[in-house]
């Protein structure tokens, strides 16, 4: 057979009869041991570095407000004693991503008497150069800091007139500024207002995917057909309701006006009050159902044999139940490395000091110009003994010890290690769960084969053997996306540049990254599964996975990819589920009126709930995924390895394997010196069981 043997020459070849074989090879020895070192080092240094932070950093500096010279509002015996709360110039700056990296907010900050006590009226050339607020909003104390009090925007004052600079385009620009800023204002104000509730639901949305998993265990084909229909049902709803909302609009006044007549507006509840929106969703979720409907119709075979898959993995689900739980042991320790990079930044970030240097008055010759000095006893000090006329001023806040100059070198550094540390933790829940449901899989009597605690066994063997395959892994995707973050921070720093070619450069940058990090996290899953089965090095594994899965493109193309589609459309029915009732609740049209926040924008906590939700849902359908996968990788192995023969019967079910490998397009893989696979009989498992030819049971 030519044509096979120039196939499996370009993509490997194809696994071998092994008698000995039976699922995840128990003798096996320790893999890339030089990563699973470096890894080891990588976390004494992390402990090191969260020593260094806490030994240097000031917590009070984040639950105590200080103004931008480092100085604490409020301290007694200092001049700002009186001056308890501390105002923002620019609070929307706070709002940056690159807070995250130094968790200080990038505008002046000043220690004020009162939350609606501002800065006076200065010149305008001070007010353009950003050293007065532009923009003036009644405050309300929260934690000793100035939040907008927008209950009270009728005292809203611009200060100076900025646009005095510019021509009608510059003052129109200006405007919206203004506005951009009263929304964020309005949205920040409506997450104080509805935090709780948001909690609320995001907790019922995790009730309710794992409800949906356990019922996907033992009902597994009814449930997708009730997903799918659900889904469609929702859809429908949607449509019904814009369609309504479409007409009921229709002799409400100023409602007619397009879209393209209003404009772009900072204030999103405006587009709800005209007709054309609720038209335009209309025909959005229209098309969507239309293109749900089509993708069903057309591949209606490719379902049956994704639930066919589906139910397979429902049992391996079955037989290994602590599998359910695991997730949980993954947030945990996500929650962990969490806390202690936020604890550790925070530190790092409190580690900035006021600088102070001596300055010449009288513009004499001073020995001791320029230098760092101690404002506290500066009077009684040599150098003011010496140049008289001297003053100790506060320079910048920062420091000037090695340390100091290389916080945000040490804080890129805290954001790799935890990049590491929490890739590292989700590949140990992969390799985990690949390891537990290849035990199934191989386990040719489902009673007597399985080990007793199939999951914590792979746990066991992912930790004493494979800590470095996993670290190798996670640190190839932890690169990645740490050189995404700084594309980000560059991005952010070139901000002002007119270079229209870096701009498009760094945005080329920032496409290929991301797509670089999709196919690593996808190599990587699969190169997991193989090590969790074979227990060989990463690197081998990874080309294992590939080559096994180019040998099945097709398979891949037209049954994972269905089986993925048919698991999010499960994530996208608890979403919908989730945010139609947040909807009826948050927009006051449920019966529950008096415990309805009063909010500015009742989309905001909506649509933080939909994306929080879509997370949990993603969470718990991963176990079901990493079932997917893992019996799909086996299932093609499978084929490879025995014929069905009863000397070397198939370890599938035999309805598993009618359905999916006469039901997909091309040929069935085989070993080039056994015969073809429709040539010998079938043999059973000793658990097989006469499954219906329904594809929907």
């Amino acid at each position: 057979m030519p044509e096979n043997e120039d196939h499996y020459g370009k993509h490997g070849e194809p696994r071998k009869y092994d008698p000995s074989f039976k699922g995840p090879i128990q003798n096996r020895s320790c893999t890339d041991i030089i990563c699973c070192i470096l890894f080891i080092l990588a976390i004494l240094s992390y402990i090191v570095l969260g020593i260094l932070a806490w030994s240097q950093g000031d917590p009070r500096k984040v639950i105590y407000p200080t103004d931008s010279s480092g100085q604490f509002c409020g301290q007694v015996g200092t001049p700002l004693q009186n001056k308890k709360f501390l105002f923002y110039f620019n609070i929307l700056k706070c709002a940056s991503p690159m807070v995250l990296l130094a968790f200080q907010c990038p505008t002046t900050q000043l220690c004020v008497e009162d939350q609606n006590t501002f800065v006076p009226f200065t010149l305008i050339d001070i007010l353009k150069n950003g050293l007065c607020p532009s923009m003036l909003i009644p405050s309300k104390p929260f934690t000793q800091r100035c939040f907008p009090a927008l209950g009270k925007m009728k005292g809203v004052v611009t200060v100076g007139n900025k646009t005095t600079f510019e021509d009608g385009e510059g003052k129109r620009r200006e405007a919206m500024v203004i506005e951009a800023r009263m929304v964020v204002t309005k949205i920040f104000e409506d997450f104080t207002q509805s935090w709780y509730w948001i909690i609320l639901a995001l907790v019922i949305a995790t009730i309710l995917s794992l409800v949906f998993i356990v019922l996907l265990r033992f009902l597994a084909g009814i449930m997708v057909w009730v997903m799918i229909a659900m889904v469609l049902i929702v859809i429908t709803y949607g449509i019904i309701h814009c369609s309504f909302m479409y007409v009921n609009l229709k002799e409400t006044p100023g409602a007619n006006v397009t879209l393209k007549e209003l404009g772009f507006q900072m204030d999103l509840s405006m587009y709800l009050h005209i007709r054309q929106t609720w038209l335009a969703f209309a025909i959005i979720l229209a098309i969507v159902e239309l293109i749900v409907i089509l993708l069903l119709i057309f591949l209606r075979k490719r379902i049956c044999i994704a639930i066919a898959l589906i139910k397979e993995a429902s049992r391996a689900i079955g037989h290994v139940m602590f599998s359910l739980i695991y997730p949980l042991l993954t947030f945990f320790l996500l929650a962990i490395i969490i806390a202690y990079w936020a604890i550790t930044a925070v530190f790092l970030s409190t580690s900035n000091e006021p600088v102070y240097r001596v300055f010449n008055q009288a513009n004499e010759k001073c020995i001791y110009a320029n230098q760092t000095c101690n404002p506290a006893n500066y009077s009684k000090s040599t150098m003011k003994e010496e140049c008289p006329k001297t003053e100790c001023l506060f320079t910048f806040y920062g420091g000037e010890t090695a340390y100091h100059k290389y916080l945000i070198v040490l804080q890129f550094y805290n954001l790799f290690l935890f990049f590491w540390c929490a890739n590292f933790v989700t590949a140990l829940g992969q390799m985990t769960l690949a390891g537990a449901f290849a035990s199934y899989y191989w386990a040719f009597d489902k009673a007597q084969d399985m080990p007793a605690c199939p999951v914590f066994a792979s746990l066991g063997r992912a930790l004493r053997y494979h800590t470095g395959s996993l670290a190798f892994g996670s640190l190839i995707l932890s690169i990645i996306q740490v050189i995404r973050v700084l594309l980000e921070y560059l991005d952010h720093k070139l901000k002002g540049a007119q270079n229209k070619f870096a701009k498009f450069l760094l945005c080329c940058l920032k496409c290929c990254f991301w797509c670089l990090e999709k196919l690593i996290k996808f190599l990587n899953r699969n190169a997991y599964i193989m090590v969790a089965i074979y227990g060989k090095n990463f690197c081998v594994s990874a080309r294992d996975a590939f080559f096994l899965l180019m040998r099945n493109v097709i398979r891949v193309a037209v049954l994972d990819k269905v089986t993925d589609f048919l698991l999010f459309l499960g994530k996208l029915l608890i979403v919908g589920l989730v945010g139609v009732i947040s909807f009826f609740f948050f927009s006051g049209r449920s019966k529950v009126l008096d415990l309805v926040p009063n909010l500015h924008y009742y989309w905001v906590p909506i649509l933080t709930i939909v994306i929080g939700t879509y997370f949990i849902a993603h969470g718990f359908f991963s176990v079901y995924a990493m079932c997917v996968d893992t019996l799909f990788l086996c299932f093609c192995e499978d084929l490879e390895r025995n014929d069905g023969s009863a000397e070397r019967p198939y370890f599938m079910s035999p309805k598993l394997h009618e359905i999916l490998s006469k039901s997909t397009e091309g040929p069935v893989p085989h070993s080039p010196s056994s015969p073809p696979e429709e040539e010998v009989p079938l043999n059973t498992r000793k658990d097989s069981k006469n499954e219906s030819s329904v594809c929907w049971l």
